[in-house]
């Protein structure tokens, strides 16, 4: 159980801040909470089905830099001809390209990146209990498999110049 009063000293964040978030986060099916003595928040869900794409949706709101991309909140905009707009044909590609990273991330997957990290650099991350090992949350074969998906995942974004403009959603896998 995460309590919010141990969080909030350590990231020197405000509890009514973080109150905020996490009533946004239990109300959206991520987390579940208990009150008392040993109460607190804690995953509703696996690691492996929560996306941050859509948490960021729900605590932000859209992904779209502006409005007349956004597939949950469209609204027209200024624009006298907007099929035609070349700022919003844009737009299109930032919002289609932040919607498909932030949707191909799961809570797992970056748990797994972090440890990985501590793990090449030889540190104990400050979150962990001395008494787990990190192996343990981390199995070795699971990231060779990953690291070739991330790897190919890369390349599709890297070295392309631009990408083509189009006026459909991303896919959905």
């Amino acid at each position: 159980m995460l309590q919010i009063s141990e969080l909030a000293s350590k990231e020197k964040l405000p509890i009514k801040f973080l109150e905020q978030i996490f009533t946004q986060l239990k109300a959206g099916g991520y987390v579940s909470s208990r009150r008392g003595k040993f109460g607190g928040y804690s995953l509703a869900r696996p690691m492996s089905q929560i996306k941050f794409g859509a948490v960021i949706r729900l605590i932000d709101g859209p992904l779209a830099p502006i409005r007349c991309v956004s597939q949950t909140s469209y609204a027209r905009c200024s624009c006298p001809d907007e099929i035609h707009c070349g700022l919003r044909l844009l737009m299109f590609d930032v919002r289609n390209a932040i919607s498909t990273i932030l949707d191909r991330y799961t809570l797992a997957d970056i748990v797994e990146i972090t440890l990985r990290k501590y793990r090449r650099d030889k540190v104990t991350p400050p979150f962990l209990h001395r008494a787990i090992p990190i192996t343990s949350v981390l199995p070795q074969h699971k990231e060779a498999l990953r690291s070739k998906r991330r790897a190919a995942a890369r390349n599709r974004f890297s070295g392309s110049p631009g990408s083509e403009t189009n006026n459909h959603p991303p896919k959905r896998r």
